[in-house]
């Protein structure tokens, strides 16, 4: 259904994409793997035309074509679905289905019957559970990206690029997903499955292409290869060399203590106390009460009971300014909303919370900011052209290390890291894991929030787990286990 041949990509004057073949067949899902920065992304983009090649060759049922915009893709029959699905919030599901096009009655306007029961209809061929009517501001994630999957079928559309779809949605909602694209691909459609998570493209991939650097590793049928060659394709290193090695801690004095802290229905009667040097492990399902809780301390959300004490002195935090002022710093769950501007430069985007620092005379040194960010762009191993270069052009693994470069930059004692590898490629996920190892090895204490069991065992000095806005169960790092955590996680631990 589509051939793309000898693909390069060129970002001012970077080389991003160097000569890469795809094939995507029907009945086919063809997962495209690679660290963050490795291009895979860029390939989705370049055959669902938001981007145009500098070299190669796509091919659309055997016709070379020019793809000029993601209009004229869909009009040829390719979707492509966003990691961050791309929708208008406050219109209904049916206006966001039909966007663009919406059934008309004549000078009578939008046939609002006709959209919503067409909408209805694809609604349930996927099998979803959102309404016509429902506003899309109102929907999870899972569901705005059904939404748009709908969109593609509205279009007809016979070949779906799925980039990063799953890295924000829960395990249930992943299965449930791929109900859906099992039905495409019975269907006959072709998918491409950008992804990292291996596990996932091991239960749902009939091939595998590698990328690494912009170049094409290899391509690989799943049941004759494993993931840890796949992982060794896309780092050039073993699996091994990518695990922490367990670490000994010693309990030092308090620095964040938090009593009986509330928050509505969000959260009831949370404490515990995070100590100087430590990582304290924060698990728990999703909707547990684990981000509200670190949105109090930090000053987002105002608590309506207990105490925080920083230091060993009661404090009041009435909004973040007042967390940062005591040495408290959040790396927040959503990078792209609440983490990042987005259109501004990386250097920008790294000094932004210590803006006064680059102060002189109420001007900013531009010439300093520059060199600081570079500085902690080349610490963090961040894969950049300049740091002049928009934040928005980085990939997620990249975007993430900006923002704990802003962060650090502010030297905080605390740092809270709600979901710090969501999106994250497995290269990038372990140098941020033993940049973690060395902040706290230098004294910080880190708070971590985490879905991913293997991350939170491997990193915790201890674990709390949260369930139904309460502290369900503590645990020592080491004598933690996935299946313990899980039980207390949903109820079935005493």
């Amino acid at each position: 259904m589509v051939s793309a041949k000898g693909l390069r990509m060129s970002f001012a004057g970077v080389e991003v994409l160097k000569g890469v073949d795809v094939d995507l067949f029907p009945g086919e899902v063809h997962a495209i793997v690679g660290e963050n920065g490795a291009g895979k992304s860029t390939v989705a983009k370049l055959i669902g035309g938001v981007y145009q090649p500098v070299a190669g060759q796509i091919s659309i049922s055997g016709a070379p074509t020019q793809i000029g915009s993601p209009r004229q893709a869909i009009q040829l029959g390719v979707a492509l679905i966003h990691q961050e699905p791309l929708t208008f919030p406050d219109l209904e599901v049916s206006e966001n289905v039909f966007a663009g096009y919406q059934p008309s009655r004549g000078v009578r306007g939008v046939d609002w019957k006709a959209m919503r029961q067409e909408a209805g209809q694809i609604l349930g061929r996927l099998g979803s559970r959102v309404k016509p009517t429902d506003r899309v501001a109102n929907l999870s994630i899972a569901d705005q990206q059904m939404v748009e999957l709908a969109a593609a079928l509205s279009h007809n559309a016979k070949v779906f690029l799925l980039d990063e779809t799953t890295a924000s949605l829960t395990p249930k909602e992943v299965e449930e997903l791929f109900v859906i694209v099992r039905k495409l691909r019975e269907d006959g459609c072709a998918l491409a499955f950008v992804s990292h998570r291996l596990e996932e493209v091991f239960s749902i991939a009939d091939r595998i292409t590698v990328l690494r650097d912009g170049e094409q590793v290899a391509t690989l049928i799943p049941n004759e290869t494993s993931p840890e060659e796949i992982v060794r394709l896309m780092v050039g290193r073993d699996h091994s060399d990518l695990g922490l090695a367990p670490r000994s801690y010693q309990a030092q004095e308090p620095v964040l203590e938090v009593k009986g802290l509330s928050r509505g229905s969000k959260f009831h009667d949370v404490s515990f106390q995070l100590r100087r040097g430590e990582i304290l492990g924060l698990g728990g399902m999703v909707g547990a009460g684990r981000t509200e809780v670190c949105e109090a301390i930090f000053g987002i959300a105002r608590p309506t009971g207990g105490q925080v004490l920083f230091d060993a002195k009661p404090v009041t935090i009435r909004k973040p300014a007042d967390a940062i002022r005591l040495g408290i710093g959040l790396v927040p769950e959503d990078r792209q909303h609440n983490g990042l501007f987005m259109p501004m430069q990386i250097k920008e985007n790294t000094s932004s919370v210590g803006l006064a620092g680059f102060a002189r005379a109420s001007w900013v040194d531009r010439g300093r900011e520059g060199k600081t960010a570079t500085e902690y762009a080349t610490r963090l191993r961040t894969k950049l052209r300049s740091v002049l270069q928009p934040v928005k052009e980085l990939s997620g693994g990249n975007q993430q290390k900006v923002v704990l470069s802003k962060w650090l930059l502010t030297k905080p004692k605390v740092l809270i890291l709600d979901e710090p590898t969501r999106g994250v490629d497995i290269g990038a996920k372990a140098e941020i894991h033993m940049l973690i190892r060395e902040l706290v090895e230098q004294g910080m204490s880190i708070l971590i929030v985490s879905s991913d069991l293997p991350e939170l065992l491997g990193l915790s000095d201890r674990i709390l787990v949260m369930r139904q806005g309460r502290i369900a169960a503590e645990f020592k790092g080491v004598e933690a286990d996935a299946e313990s955590v899980m039980r207390a996680a949903t109820g079935q631990a005493a």
